[in-house]
């Protein structure tokens, strides 16, 4: 039986190229999305993917999720926690409420989606955990103190589990996009998106795909020596 992965935010954007590459690669996938039922129905349509529906910021859920998942498709092998949202504001305009969303979905999630598979990989002895961050988390950005906060969390969380999980065949790494042809990006001002991409060197925003190559290399075996990385896909538009 070929090992299992889980991809949350799975069916769009760059989570969706994440699943259809690893699904590719061999591993059976399972995709979560939060509410657009129409876009993931399609999406399994178009690729045979499974798709569950829960909110990550919310750890019942995702431990019912998980369950039925692994009931399903087998013991999870691969978790990749892609699932994020943005409420942005200049600090000085951010409610308490656009703070508490963002930290909930991005930081929170990334602890109920690994937390409940965690028994199951120490005990297997073997795991991959990669997380989704963001250059963001990395360098800041104005009127995302909150999605900032949290992207650089997800980093504190993976060099922590890449410590607690390494004896037990576990790796955990990140992967920090730059700015990526994704819908979201795409539907933003001709001038806008210009702008964007005069800031990275490569001179053109990033594609799905090539995210989730990242991400395929950091589950697979030959990375198994490589715990508590990040890696940096922006086109150098930051170092670190």
């Amino acid at each position: 039986m070929g090992r299992v992965a889980l991809v949350t935010g799975g069916s769009r954007g760059i989570g969706a190229a994440i699943a259809k590459k690893l699904k590719e690669d061999g591993y059976a996938v399972a995709a979560t999305y939060a509410g657009n039922d129409e876009a993931a129905a399609k999406f399994t349509e178009e690729t045979g993917i499974k798709t569950y529906k829960w909110n990550v910021a919310d750890y019942d859920e995702s431990k019912a999720g998980i369950d039925k998942v692994e009931a399903e498709l087998g013991p999870i092998d691969v978790v990749v926690a892609n699932a994020g949202i943005t409420k942005d504001a200049p600090f000085h305009k951010m409610t308490p409420e656009q703070w508490q969303q963002v930290i909930d979905t991005n930081l929170t999630g990334v602890f109920n989606t690994v937390h409940p598979v965690w028994p199951g990989m120490r005990e297997r002895k073997f795991g991959r955990v990669i997380v989704i961050s963001s250059i963001n988390g990395q360098k800041g950005q104005f009127a995302q103190v909150n999605y900032a906060a949290t992207k650089a969390g997800d980093l504190g969380i993976v060099k922590s589990l890449a410590q607690e999980g390494a004896r037990a065949g576990i790796t955990a790494n990140a992967v920090c996009p730059g700015y990526i042809a994704t819908e979201m990006v795409m539907a933003v001002p001709d001038k806008v998106r210009e702008a964007i991409i005069g800031q990275i060197p490569a001179g053109r925003l990033g594609e799905p795909e090539e995210i989730a190559r990242c991400v395929a290399f950091l589950a697979s075996d030959d990375a198994g020596f490589i715990n508590g990385s990040t890696i940096s896909a922006n086109g150098a538009q930051f170092f670190v």
